[in-house]
C-alpha cells in the first residue's frame, strides 16, 4: 500500500513540473527608441475662386419684387454660363421676400415696399478669369447685383499634400537624428508613423466691388499654406 502511494506522489510531482512556465519580465520596452513630431508646410497659389453674390429688388408688392429679382437672377446665370461656369458650380444659397420699413418719429414703422433677394455661391475653376467673370455678372445684373465676398482656394491639392508630407517626414527625421546624436546613438528602422490630422489650409477672406470706371476688377490670389503633422517612432542603435 505504501509503495502505491509513493508512485502516485511521484507522478503528481512530475506533472506539476511539466506545467511550469517562465514568463518574461513585464514593464519597460526592450528596444530603445525615439518618438518625434514633424510638421511640413508648403505655400501654394490658389487655382480657383469661390465668390458670393446676390440679386435684390424692391417693389410695392411682394410678387412684383420676387419677379424682378428672378429676372435679374436669370440674367446673372446667363452671364455665368457665357463665361464658361458650369451649372454644377452655381448654387442657390438663399431666397427671401420680406417687407421693408421706414421709421419716423411721428408715424413709427411704415411699410415702404417688399424686398426680394436671391443669393448664390459660385465656383470659378480658373482663378485667373475671376475678375472678368465678376465683371460680367455685375454688368448683367446692373444695380440689382451685390458681391458679398470672395475666397481663393486650392481645388486640386493632392500635389501640395504630397509635398507637405515629404517636408513633414524630413522635419521628423532631422529632429530624431538630432536627439540620437545627443544620446550617442544612431537611427535604426522606423517602428511606426502616424499622420495626426487631415491637411489644413489657411487662406484670406477677401471682398471685391466693381470699380467706378467699369474696369475689370483685379483679384489678388495670394498664397495658401498646406500643413501636415506626423508622429514617427524610430528604433535607436
Amino acid at each position: 500500500m505504501r509503495k502505491v502511494n509513493r508512485i502516485t506522489t511521484a507522478i503528481i510531482a512530475l506533472f506539476a513540473l511539466s506545467t511550469l512556465w517562465v514568463y518574461p519580465a513585464q514593464g519597460a520596452e526592450s528596444d530603445p527608441h525615439v518618438t518625434v513630431t514633424g510638421v511640413g508646410t508648403v505655400s501654394v497659389v490658389p487655382d480657383a475662386v469661390r465668390f458670393y453674390l446676390g440679386v435684390t429688388s424692391l417693389s410695392d408688392k411682394s410678387a412684383t419684387a420676387l419677379s424682378s429679382a428672378s429676372k435679374a437672377a436669370a440674367g446673372v446665370r446667363s452671364a455665368l454660363k457665357s463665361e464658361g461656369i458650369a451649372t454644377k458650380d452655381i448654387k442657390s444659397s438663399n431666397l427671401s421676400v420680406y417687407p421693408e420699413y421706414n421709421y419716423t418719429q411721428d408715424k413709427g414703422s411704415v411699410i415702404i415696399g417688399y424686398r426680394a433677394t436671391q443669393s448664390f455661391t459660385v465656383v470659378i475653376r480658373k482663378a485667373e478669369s475671376a475678375g472678368k467673370v465678376i465683371e460680367s455678372v455685375v454688368n448683367a445684373g446692373n444695380e440689382s447685383v451685390t458681391i458679398n465676398g470672395i475666397v481663393p482656394f486650392i481645388s486640386k491639392g493632392s500635389a501640395a499634400m504630397q509635398e507637405a508630407r515629404a517636408a513633414a517626414v524630413a522635419d521628423a527625421k532631422s529632429r530624431a537624428s538630432s536627439y540620437a546624436k545627443l544620446l550617442g546613438a544612431s537611427l535604426g528602422r522606423v517602428i511606426s508613423l502616424q499622420e495626426n490630422s487631415t491637411p489644413s489650409y489657411s487662406f484670406p477672406m477677401l471682398g471685391v466691388a466693381k470699380a467706378e470706371d467699369a474696369s475689370t476688377p483685379v483679384i489678388d490670389l495670394g498664397e495658401e499654406e498646406v500643413s501636415i503633422s506626423i508622429t514617427v517612432k524610430w528604433a535607436l542603435s
